[in-house]
């Protein structure tokens, strides 16, 4: 067995949200180099040599689906289940965060982040498209019946629904786990820490974060593809602009430039705020098809469309379709959105968790599965019904259009509602929104996993940003030249697998991390008693007590005081421990100002963490006023590789630092005791 995710001193970072480094962070140059040849192989190899590609792609694909099609549906089952099961077990009471932290974000302003977070060109895209295509030629059964419109808007919303939302779940507890109440940085081989201790910062280690890269290139070049195919339509039914290739590359070139010009001039909140309205302009859209259209079969449909998927998941779930010839269905359908599901995790998984610091497990299983999946089934089940209406009603050149995933659909079903230019123009300024920031976030998020990232509010380079936004580009071209939409599907189903293993293997990792959790939390009521009556081991007069508990001081002071006396006592404690037999060492924060101290037990599987660092909190108020004339103080909180203890040690002598850090090793000896 290996250690457990519990950091060592060069991994460890005082409070991240307040912590200044110069420069951006460094490049991870394996991880970088690996991925970025392997991408511009087969970018290159796409441009070069297209029906040879088609046809490659093909047989792979085709190799994947009914050999391993089984697997892709089982791990999807299995991750939704261990979520849910973290959720309401015993974990689902354990922060992203020390135990003392609380949310960063009211609930409404997370509620509405997340909600924004299940917005996409690609939902636009397929909630026309799909439920026309799986009405025609579902799956098993005749095509153009009453059962095949209910299983039709049920598959879209299967889809696009919790089971996938299960896979960025998984991600986003684990990078939030291991960043915030671990301390470890914020990649995916952070995750892995509990299975393979130390060498995640090796070849393991590169050879993680590179699947990882791989899969989200793939995963936001499909979503590119299919953006660009969807706005393309929409500028040809309102400018005339021909559909092709060449339209496409115009629209991709642009979706790599206002990239570029995010990461050289800082307009990232610009385009933050645009994707706020954008948000509103989306809701807009779909209360207009609602209002203007059939308001009552609609909103009927809605009901129905809930109804069908609570009794129809259960069942569905696990359905490979091994009696049918569904093969290719599978491989266009369900496989290639698990896929994409999977090579999207650790992108959306790292937003996940930025925005969820201080969050309880149940809280946050609760937002992801069920707030984003409100609104999909809100926007599939309105345009999805609507032109599953116009179909039925006997619409057969919709019904072609439609099912041809040409983006033409979304389009075509805007032109029959009132004000239908109007209508047109606010969805393609959405879905290009959507589009540009997808590439935008995309090219962020690729060169943070490309880069050794210092404390998790940092990013990479802006050369590194814009780099990954022209191969990811290139690449959405090579795919489009290769077969369009269904190139994009197929590679994305064949890419997706190495990133697969990483998911159990994350999923093995954060089971581990939390029963280690556990059993600290079993340990503490054995040791509890003598750890806070050790703190005054050194005994005090009551008003001293109370002097130093009043006592409000800024950074320098308490600065002074881990060089004075923290320092100097931890010193004490690991030389005693070397004397002992016990490989102990004290390491020391910050540059010119020292601020933290930490002491480490080099041990070969579970490694004792006393550390105390600086942070600057707010003054108590009585009555209105500050309490010491000042807004802020400095406190020299005690964190445990378990995270932040909450209590301030400024103040105590050397004596009750020793016995305080003693009392804190002697619960970690009862924790390793009954793990024996």
């Amino acid at each position: 067995m290996s250690e457990t995710a519990s950091p060592t001193a060069e991994q460890n970072d005082s409070d991240p949200g307040r912590q200044t480094l110069k420069g951006s962070a460094p490049v991870r140059w394996p991880v970088f180099i690996a991925s970025l040849v392997g991408i511009l192989a087969v970018a290159v190899w796409t441009l070069i040599a297209p029906k040879q590609a088609e046809a490659v792609i093909g047989t792979m694909v085709a190799w994947v689906s009914n050999g391993l099609g089984w697997f892709y549906i089982s791990l999807a089952t299995v991750i939704l289940v261990f979520v849910i099961y973290l959720g309401f077990s015993r974990f689902g009471r354990v922060r992203l965060g020390p135990d003392h932290s609380r949310p960063e974000y009211s609930t409404f302003s997370w509620a509405a982040m997340l909600f924004a977070a299940g917005i996409g060109t690609d939902l636009m895209f397929f909630s026309v498209s799909e439920p026309v295509a799986q009405y025609l030629s579902p799956p098993v059964g005749q095509g153009g019946t009453v059962e095949a419109a209910r299983e039709a808007t049920f598959w879209t919303l299967f889809h696009y629904g919790i089971t996938g939302w299960g896979m960025y779940a998984l991600m986003g507890l684990a990078l939030g786990y291991f960043a915030y109440r671990m301390n470890l940085p914020l990649a995916v081989r952070s995750a892995l820490y509990p299975l393979f201790g130390r060498r995640i910062n090796g070849v393991l280690g590169h050879a993680v974060d590179t699947a990882t890269i791989l899969g989200t290139t793939f995963g936001v070049a499909t979503s590119l593809g299919i953006g660009v195919v969807l706005l393309n339509a929409g500028l040809n039914i309102l400018f005339g602009l021909a559909i092709g290739i060449g339209a496409q590359i115009g629209l991709i070139v642009l979706a790599v430039v206002m990239a570029a010009v995010s990461a050289t001039t800082g307009v990232d909140k610009g385009i933050r705020l645009l994707s706020q309205i954008n948000v509103i302009l989306a809701i807009a859209l779909a209360a207009w098809i609602v209002i203007t259209g059939k308001t009552g079969f609609l909103l009927a449909a809605i009901v129905t469309n809930i109804g069908d998927f609570i009794s129809m998941f259960p069942g569905k779930t696990l359905e490979t379709f091994a009696f049918s010839d569904a093969d290719e269905w599978m491989s266009l359908w369900t496989l290639f959105f698990w896929a994409w599901w999977i090579a999207w995790a650790s992108f959306v998984g790292m937003f996940l968790a930025r925005i969820s610091r201080g969050r309880t497990i149940r809280e946050f299983v609760l937002g992801t599965l069920v707030i984003p999946f409100s609104y999909i089934v809100m926007w599939v089940s309105v345009f999805g019904n609507a032109a599953l209406a116009r179909v039925r009603s006997g619409d057969q050149e919709f019904a072609e259009t439609a099912a041809s995933g040409s983006g033409l659909g979304f389009f075509s079903l805007l032109e029959q509602y009132p004000l239908s230019g109007v209508v047109i123009g606010v969805a393609i300024f959405v879905g290009l929104l959507f589009y540009v920031t997808s590439a935008d976030s995309g090219s962020l998020v690729m060169g943070n996993l490309s880069s050794s990232l210092r404390h998790v509010q940092e990013d990479c380079a802006p050369w590194l940003r814009i780099t990954w936004a022209g191969v990811t580009g290139l690449l959405t071209v090579g795919m489009l030249l290769v077969g369009g939409i269904t190139a994009l599907q197929y590679a994305t189903v064949i890419i997706a697998l190495p990133f697969s293993i990483v998911l159990i293997l994350v999923m093995i990792s954060l089971r581990k991390a939390l029963r280690l959790e556990a059993r600290r939390a079993d340990s503490t009521p054995r040791s509890g008693p003598r750890v806070l009556a050790a703190r005054f081991e050194e005994r005090e007069t009551w008003k001293t007590r109370l002097a130093r508990a009043t006592h409000y001081v800024d950074m320098d002071e308490a600065h002074a005081h881990l060089d004075a006396v923290v320092s100097p006592a931890l010193r004490e404690v690991a030389k005693e421990l070397n004397e002992r037999g016990v490989p102990a060492r004290v390491h020391t924060d910050g540059e010119a100002d020292h601020s933290a101290v930490q002491l480490t037990t080099d041990s070969s599987q579970f490694p004792f963490v006393y550390r105390v660092q600086s942070e600057s909190v707010p003054v108590p108020a009585y009555g209105g006023r500050m309490v010491g004339g000042r807004d802020e103080y400095a406190r020299l909180e005690v964190h445990l590789s378990d995270g932040g203890q909450d209590y301030d040690v400024m103040g105590y002598s050397t004596t009750q630092l020793i016995h305080d850090c003693l009392d804190h090793y002697e619960r970690h000896l009862e924790f390793l005791r009954l793990g024996d």
